[in-house]
């Protein structure tokens, strides 16, 4: 009977050390021992996280927090390495290792076509990991599911901002994104 192939995290980054992926021309991720395959990313996609990640420099704490934008994120616990659209990251030397759960303050994922999986499998990778705070951006419906307090593997607040409302990260209170700029500036 065939089984599903699982890595651990050593096994995947042998392989990328290896180029092993070098050759696909799409995208992958490790989750829970798994690769998954990623859509690629339409313009709209990539103009949100631009402009999310425009934003995130003018309104973080340089002295305190790092701006990353789709890279990797080790999760051992969950056999993990997803690759958030943006990060803010407790400032560090990230040179030689990926940063992991207690380095992120804020992980922000753009959603259009993966808005089920970022939802359901990626929140709950997200809380069982204890990220503090989980934005979605749905690019379909103009709004941000914001998830915060993650306990016994979810988030016990969750709440939804749409265009016309402001929106700041927990880290960083006096940093309002403008919704209304953000989807109808585009």
């Amino acid at each position: 009977m065939p089984t599903t192939l699982h890595l651990c995290l050593a096994e995947y980054d042998a392989m990328v050390l290896r180029g092993a992926f070098d050759v696909l021309d799409r995208k992958v991720e490790l989750f829970r021992g798994e690769l998954i395959e990623m859509n690629p990313a339409g313009p709209l996609h990539d103009y949100l996280i631009t402009y999310l990640n425009n934003w995130s420099v003018r309104n973080c704490d340089p002295a305190r927090t790092w701006i990353t934008s789709q890279t990797g994120l080790d999760l051992p616990v969950q056999v993990s390495r997803p690759e958030p659209d943006l990060m803010w990251l407790r400032k560090g030397n990230y040179r030689h290792a990926h940063p992991q759960a207690a380095d992120v303050q804020l992980a922000i994922e753009v959603a259009y076509s993966s808005l089920d999986y970022d939802l359901e499998e990626k929140r709950r990778l997200y809380a069982e990991a204890e990220i503090l705070e989980y934005w979605i951006v749905n690019a379909s419906a103009n709004c941000i599911y914001v998830f915060t307090e993650p306990q016994a593997g979810d988030y016990l607040t969750r709440r939804i901002h749409r265009s016309g409302e402001t929106l700041a990260p927990q880290i960083s209170p006096q940093a309002c994104l403008d919704l209304q700029d953000l989807f109808e500036s585009n």
